[in-house]
Parts: structure tokens; C-alpha cells; sequence
């Protein structure tokens, strides 16, 4: 059985010279010093332009920007855990330098990095690891004002489960009690059998289709109980156990800002601001959790948010985007479902064309691209789930009419990438046009994001009225 190369020494990741023609500069990094020589770059080396770490729950990404592909080297070193990375062809300059104090305490998977000149136009990086991790490694073409792009995405190895994570949370029993919350295994992804419904907490559809019928005026469904015969004891009323669970998926993040607006405030941060607070609002209503396809600022492919919401079983998927257009006059709010014939428009159209890039921008690897999640994004889209989405899209679209303009006034259609859930209702929801000065302005009030989530509220409950979530209920 071979052994990995030996890690060399700190000081070892320094090429030997002469004392006197030494300059050293100290590197601090999570408490450990790092002595790095200052060396003139060698004659043709490439150059780093910008490093950024984004770490997440999922995974740590660290992005080397640079003036040229480069080409790596790569190995693990158990015990501690380690990555170490050769990159061919590069000096070492003050810009990687500063990838040493990018590393932040809290990093799920990363203690510390170190970097030196391991050899001539070859720079090492060591990255020091708080758990076993399983790595990918890979280039991006220049796009979207960024240059060539070097990428380390630093999974663990045992991938994050979006249940356990909800679990974890306190989140997957919604807005349940605490000790019905509490009665559940937290080491399963789901309870084995649900737990009896409380007097307070009785039959939670009836409970979602009394508040739902309220809206359009209709009395709730009754359930028809069976006749018990002459002389029988009348059974017992099933308890039905039914949790509406919605996946909310803020678009962009980490290496995608999404659109700019004049002021400088990005779709990613604004999206995902809006995300939360509708997040906060969903989970007042009974018996409902929600899943955030990403809860901070980094990159989710489009694949991995539509597997998402498909593994935490989701009732509905609400992608939440910020508009942008080349004049900045474009104005108002649109709501768009999948389309499998074209584009309702044009505009319709390029905007789709356009979301679908963020894999592009943000950075997926396409070479390990699971073939499930290929699978869903082009071939299982279905009538059923489109016809859900327009009923969902006018619930919304209408509701989003009482507090702004909309740029459309009915449900638009385009092959948006991350609509393709084959069984999920699905909506993109363009807030408004970041690209109009006053709606950007409007887009970053505090007061305009929580009307946004109010309205989006309300239009997830009309549609409930009407399409009440019966399919997955389990009875206790």
C-alpha cells in the first residue's frame, strides 16, 4: 500500500537561501506563524488578481482570480487532516499572501491555510482542515467580468442532509410545539411515526384549510365519517399529521452578484434579505417549515437547489430575483413559471437565458454534475406540475399588484433551469428592477421587503385555498 508524500515542514514550504539575501515577512494564521521569503516573481509567472473564500454549510469554496489557467496538484494528508495544493507556473505575490487572513474562525471545514514558494514557479498551499473533506479542484473560463478563476470547493465527506439540517434547526416541525418537536428522533431524518396531535394542535389540515377558506369567503371541507351499525361503537376519528413544507430559494450568491443596481446594492444580498423575512412569515403559519436553499452569502448551482427541495419533499419551490434590464426606466414586478414550449416573450426569454448562466458565473463543476440532477433539469418537467405553477404564479402575481407596479399582468413562461422540479409547483418571482434607480432604492427599505414577503405570504395561502395539500398526509 503506498503512502502519501510526506508533507514537508512549514519552513520546508520555503526554497533554502542564503541568510543574508533572506527577507522574511511573518504570516499569521489562526495562531500558527508562517516565514515566507519575498521573492522577485519569476520572468513569465501568472499573476493572482483577487482571492475569496465563501464558506457555507454545504461546502468552503476558495476562488483564486487570476491572468491565466493554471494548472494544479493535489493530495490529502490524514492525521490531522490536510489539503495540499501545487500550482504550476505561479510567484507568490502580497494578493495570495492575504488568502492566509481570509480564513474565518467559524469556517466549517477550514482551521487555516499556509502558503510559500515550495519551489520555483511553484507555489504551495497547505490548507489545514477541521474535519476529513472531499475536494474538487477545477478552472473557470473567463465570464461575466471575472477572469480565469481557480476553484477549490471543500465538501465533507459525508454530504449534508437537508432533513437532518431542518432537523437540526428545530425546523422541521414548523410551528408545532416544542415537545412535539422534541418527541422526534433527531438522529432520523424522519419520525418513524408522527407524533399524536395535542388538543391545541388538532388536525392540522383542518386547522391550514379554516384559515386558508377564510380568504375567499368558502366554509372548510368536512370529513365524511363512515356509519357506524346498529349496536357498534362509533369509531374513532383519524388524526391526520400534514406538514406544508416550502423550499425558498434566494437566487445568486457567493461568486454570482446577480444584477447591480446604480447605488451598488446586489440582487444576492437583496434576495436573500427578502428570502428571510418571508422565511420568518411562512413559519407563523400553522404547521408549515421552510428551507432555505442557501441561508448565506455563497453559490448554490442551479441542480443542487432544484435536489434540495425534492429531498426535503417541498410543496412548493418560490425562487426570489431582483430584475434588471438595459434601460434603467424598466419598472415593476413579475412572477414567471416553467415553460416546455418556449418563452411567452421575448423578454420572457432573455431573462430566462440569462438566470440560466448563473452556473457560469457561480462556479459549478460540470464535470462531477450528478446525472439525477441532469436528469431533472431536462427531461422531467410534466403539464401537472406547469398547471400548478401558473395557479400558483396568479395567486402570487395578484397579491404582489397591491403594493407595486407589475411589469407584466399575468403569469409569464420561459425554460428556467431552476423551475424543473418534476413534482414541485414552482415560481420565479422578480421583486422588481434593480436596474431602475427608484426601485432599487425601494428594493434595499426595510419596509418594501416586508411588504414583498407579506404579499408572497398571502399568495402562498390563496393558493392553499384552492389546491389544499392533501396528497402526502400521514394519519396517527
Amino acid at each position: 500500500m503506498s503512502r502519501p508524500p510526506r508533507l514537508p515542514s512549514t519552513d520546508s514550504l520555503i526554497p533554502a537561501r542564503p541568510a543574508a539575501a533572506r527577507r522574511r515577512t511573518l504570516l499569521k494564521a489562526g495562531g500558527t506563524l508562517l516565514l515566507s521569503v519575498v521573492a522577485p516573481l519569476p520572468a513569465g509567472a501568472a499573476q493572482i488578481m483577487a482571492v475569496r473564500v465563501w464558506p457555507a454549510p454545504d461546502y468552503t469554496r476558495v476562488t483564486l482570480e487570476n491572468d491565466s489557467e493554471l494548472k494544479t496538484q493535489h493530495f490529502l494528508v490524514p492525521d490531522p487532516p490536510r489539503l495540499v495544493v501545487d500550482i504550476d507556473g505561479l510567484g507568490l505575490n502580497n494578493t495570495l499572501r492575504s488568502l492566509v487572513a481570509k480564513i474565518e474562525p467559524n469556517d466549517p471545514y477550514i482551521k487555516q491555510v499556509r502558503v510559500g514558494q515550495n519551489r520555483p514557479n511553484v507555489v504551495r498551499l497547505v490548507f489545514d482542515l477541521k474535519e476529513e473533506i472531499k475536494p474538487e479542484v477545477f478552472t473557470l473560463a473567463p465570464v461575466a467580468g471575472y477572469r480565469h478563476r481557480l476553484i477549490f470547493d471543500l465538501y465533507p465527506t459525508r454530504p449534508v442532509d437537508p432533513i437532518a439540517a431542518l432537523i437540526e434547526k428545530g425546523d422541521w416541525f414548523g410551528s408545532r410545539p416544542a415537545a412535539a418537536a422534541s418527541s422526534a428522533n433527531p438522529a432520523s431524518p424522519l419520525p418513524a411515526t408522527p407524533p399524536a396531535q395535542t388538543e391545541a394542535g388538532t388536525d392540522a389540515i383542518a386547522k391550514l384549510e379554516s384559515e386558508m377558506s377564510a380568504l375567499n369567503g368558502t366554509p372548510p371541507p368536512q370529513p365524511v365519517q363512515p356509519t357506524p351499525s346498529k349496536g357498534e361503537a362509533k369509531p374513532a376519528s383519524p388524526k391526520v399529521v400534514r406538514m406544508v413544507t416550502i423550499a425558498l430559494d434566494p437566487g445568486h450568491g457567493g461568486e454570482d452578484p446577480g444584477a447591480i443596481g446604480a447605488s451598488g446594492a446586489r440582487e444576492k444580498d437583496i434576495v436573500l434579505a427578502v428570502a428571510k423575512r418571508l422565511k420568518a412569515k411562512l413559519e407563523q403559519l400553522p404547521n408549515t417549515r421552510v428551507m432555505l436553499t442557501r441561508d448565506g452569502d455563497y453559490f448554490v448551482p442551479l441542480g443542487q437547489r432544484v435536489q434540495k427541495a425534492r429531498k426535503v419533499q417541498a410543496d412548493l419551490f418560490v425562487s426570489i430575483h431582483a430584475d434588471a434590464w438595459i434601460s434603467p426606466t424598466a419598472r415593476g414586478s413579475s412572477v414567471f413559471a416553467l415553460s416546455e414550449k418556449g418563452a411567452s416573450s421575448s423578454a420572457a426569454r432573455w431573462l430566462a437565458d440569462g438566470q440560466n448562466k448563473a452556473d457560469l458565473i457561480g462556479g459549478a463543476n460540470f464535470a462531477v454534475q450528478d446525472k439525477q440532477i441532469a436528469s431533472v433539469l431536462l427531461d422531467l418537467s410534466t403539464t401537472a406540475q406547469i398547471n400548478d405553477s401558473l395557479k400558483l404564479g396568479k395567486a402570487v402575481l395578484s397579491e404582489i399588484g397591491g403594493i407595486n407596479r407589475l411589469h407584466k399582468a399575468a403569469v409569464e413562461q420561459a425554460g428556467f433551469a431552476v423551475l424543473k422540479a418534476p413534482d414541485i409547483p414552482s415560481i420565479l418571482v422578480e421583486t422588481a428592477f434593480i436596474s431602475n434607480p427608484d426601485e432599487e432604492a425601494k428594493l434595499k427599505d426595510d419596509g418594501y421587503q416586508n411588504q414583498l414577503a407579506d404579499a408572497i405570504t398571502k399568495g402562498i395561502k390563496r393558493y392553499f385555498a384552492d389546491n389544499p395539500p392533501m396528497a402526502k398526509s400521514r394519519q396517527t
